[in-house]
């Protein structure tokens, strides 16, 4: 790929991502206060340049292709584009703009040709099948031949044995289906900044309180408006959908929010066609029946049978009481005064009240125990029960928003780990949701370790004028969640990047972080942070007991919830013939209906007409868990049965942070990364096979 003019001119001058070798920051951290968006392009260009030659040299070498010279070589090929792409694609999720969002644009083609030229290039690809072919005669270490493998099977999977007309092909494929799935992720972050209502009378406003006010307030200040304003961001939707006795504003919200990217300037219901038949083109130029079936095939699930089932199982036995909870709260509102049928923005408005009502418990109660620096103490302090680790933040190391903190990562003896940023609130060129990533992945060159650098980029309650950042019981386990990613991240000791940390199967990736959220039921945990942010008390008994038993409040409608998700994931990648709509209808009311049919068998709530969660699923669309939503649930299995090993081990040595289920979590888990057969370590930790009793004891559906 030839460099332009302008790219060869902006090399001439400083770049610092082109430049990386040379950093001086700690712990080779990114030098964020002199990168620019001009440096970009040149240092994509010039990456791609090196990765290219990367390639050749390795194809042009005249020795016989070994582990050495051909898989290990590809493994750390494109090290300056690894650098530029480990910055660029963080900040388009974290703190992007209009000239960042141009950009990714442009690069999206540029990377899917740079992807297709080595996948697709049948002299590097002889080299690594000649290594295959004799890795029985090969002395490797199980974490090499499993790498081989993976090379090897990465390879075909992605054409490698294609004929040329269909290399070709592959290759047109795959860089529009780039292009398709960014712009939906665009549409879905710029639609959800879009869209604010302002409100003039507080009385519009009855039963948020004071902090959700003070927010809304700022909100309207910000945009230079009297009262209030509502946007689409979780801080503002979820404490309005909960809390707001105005049912008309919380029906505005609703239908905006779920309305999202259907019709209008930011529409995604044309892509998502074009994305899942642009899918299933690929998946028959492998002879696949469908994309699922290309997909799962290195998943813990393997088949779309074993997913359908696993499913359907869980559908059986949460159903019927998801059905009784509704039924539940629809009486709970008439006896309320409230005699219509519940609609969608009803449910969280009636089920907070029933929570309350039953338990006497709710977020206003919570929250001045969650002060945002307390939990970051607590949930820090869990890792250092657990495994070791000390987080001190340094600010010598360079951020990317004023907002963000970077930490020193150590374990038990003083030894560097990880580098770990933190980055809690929402703002403008933010995406929603919460994550992990990592800015450098761990790995080895000879007996250097170089270690990780991990994000958690979440969107929490800001503080107010007058109280600091009070958290949700919700957000404490999101933060709990994204932070048992970073574990993952950070513990990780494997020799090659490749491997290491969260590159596992998608159903095993969500393992370490939900194992994390079960903490926050326990007392044992509670007790050593969440004190009262004014007067230091720690968290009443009775405010404990009523969160543990508050604790299986409408699981069941949750679990139901999620497999509606997973069953919308699995229609639309089973599709065997390609979509298209009926004469009678149009292509937007034939993804909608496609939608609703999906999720039918575990429909709750009615159907609204003009909402349909998925011309916004980015999970899906945009982002990697294409027939692999189910991967939750699964996880969560898995969560729940590894969880019991601690609960079984307190009751034994008396402790929830036992030393000895922790150090097994850490070794087998924690620390392997995708070195062997994900199911193989979670044997070797748990001592046999996972069952669905764990979880099912935890959601109160089983004794």
């Amino acid at each position: 790929m030839a460099l332009t003019a302008v790219s060869v001119a902006a090399l001439a001058t400083a770049n610092p991502l082109i430049e990386y070798k040379s950093w001086k920051t700690p712990h080779g951290t990114y030098p964020f206060n002199d990168i620019r968006n001009e440096h970009y392009m040149p240092a994509f260009e010039e990456g791609i340049r090196q990765g290219l030659k990367d390639i050749d040299d390795i194809v042009n070498n005249p020795a016989a292709p070994d582990f050495a010279n051909t898989i290990e070589a590809y493994e750390r090929s494109g090290e300056l584009l690894t650098i530029v792409e480990g910055c660029f694609f963080n900040l388009t999720n974290a703190e992007t703009n209009d000239e960042l969002r141009e950009l990714e644009m442009k690069l999206v083609p540029m990377l899917s040709e740079y992807s297709s030229s080595i996948l697709l290039n049948e002299k590097l690809f002889a080299r690594i099948k000649a290594v295959y072919d004799r890795r029985d005669a090969l002395k490797l270490t199980p974490e090499q031949r499993k790498l081989l493998e993976d090379i090897y099977e990465g390879f075909a999977n992605n054409g490698a044995n294609l004929s040329p007309e269909q290399k070709d092909e592959y290759r047109k494929l795959t860089m529009h289906l780039s292009e398709l799935t960014t712009l939906y992720g665009q549409n879905a972050l710029q639609a959800t900044n879009a869209w604010t209502m302002q409100v003039t009378r507080e009385e519009d406003l009855l039963g948020l309180n004071d902090d959700t006010k003070a927010i809304l307030r700022a909100n309207a200040e910000k945009r230079n408006l009297e009262g209030w304003v509502l946007d689409l961001k979780p801080t503002t939707y979820i404490p309005v959908m909960e809390d707001c006795a105005n049912r008309d504003i919380r029906r505005e919200i609703y239908m905006a929010y779920n309305g999202r990217c259907i019709g209008g300037e930011f529409d995604n219901t044309h892509i998502i066609a074009d994305i899942v038949n642009t899918r299933l083109a690929i998946a028959r130029l492998f002879g696949k029946r469908n994309y699922a079936e290309k997909s799962l095939y290195k998943t813990c699930a393997e088949t779309q049978e074993n997913v359908l089932a696993f499913l359907d199982q869980l559908r059986e036995a949460y159903l019927p009481l998801a059905k009784n909870e509704v039924q539940e709260l629809q009486e709970f509102a008439r006896s309320k005064g409230f005699y219509a049928t519940l609609q969608p923005w009803d449910w969280s408005f009636y089920s907070k009240q029933l929570k309350d009502a039953k338990y006497s418990i709710s977020d206003d109660l919570l929250r001045p125990y969650f002060e945002l620096e307390n939990v970051k103490q607590g949930v820090f302090g869990l890792a250092k029960r657990l495994y070791g680790l000390t987080f001190t933040e340094n600010k010598n190391i360079q951020v990317y928003h004023p907002e963000v903190c970077a930490y020193e990562v150590r374990d038990a003896k003083g030894r560097f780990i990880a580098v770990y940023y933190a980055d809690f609130h929402p703002r403008e060129g933010k995406r929603g949701g919460a994550w992990m990533n990592d800015f450098q992945s761990q790995y080895m060159i000879g007996k250097k370790d170089h270690r990780p650098h991990i994000v958690n980029v979440m969107n929490f309650t800001r503080s107010t004028q007058d109280k600091p950042a009070l958290l949700t019981y919700g957000e404490v386990e999101t933060f709990l969640h994204e932070f048992g990613h970073g574990l993952h991240g950070m513990l990780t000791k494997c020799r090659y990047a490749a491997q290491s940390g969260t590159a596992v199967p998608r159903d095993f990736v969500e393992l370490p972080s939900q194992f994390n959220e079960n903490f926050l039921g326990e007392k044992e945990f509670l007790d050593t942070f969440a004190k009262h942010y004014q007067t230091g008390e720690p968290m009443p008994q009775d405010l404990i007991d009523k969160i543990k038993a508050a604790a299986n409040y409408h699981a069941a409608y949750a679990c139901v919830r999620q497999l509606s998700f997973g069953y919308l994931d699995m229609a639309w990648h089973t599709l065997t013939e390609p979509f298209a709509p009926s004469e009678c209808m149009t292509e937007q009311q034939a993804v909608l209906d496609f939608g609703d049919r999906a999720m039918a068998s575990v429909q709750l709530m009615p159907l609204v007409p003009g909402t349909q969660m998925e011309a916004a699923f980015t999970h899906i669309f945009s982002g990697g868990y294409a027939a692999g939503y189910y991967s939750y649930k699964w996880s969560e299995l898995l969560d729940a049965d590894a969880f019991s090993v601690f609960q079984d081990a307190a009751k034994k040595r008396g402790s929830i942070f036992d030393k000895k289920a922790a150090d097994s979590f850490r070794t087998n888990i924690l620390e392997r990364g995708g070195t062997e057969k994900p199911m193989e370590l979670y044997r070797r930790f748990r001592g046999g096979e996972p069952t669905v009793d764990a979880l099912l004891r935890r959601d109160g559906l089983k004794k």
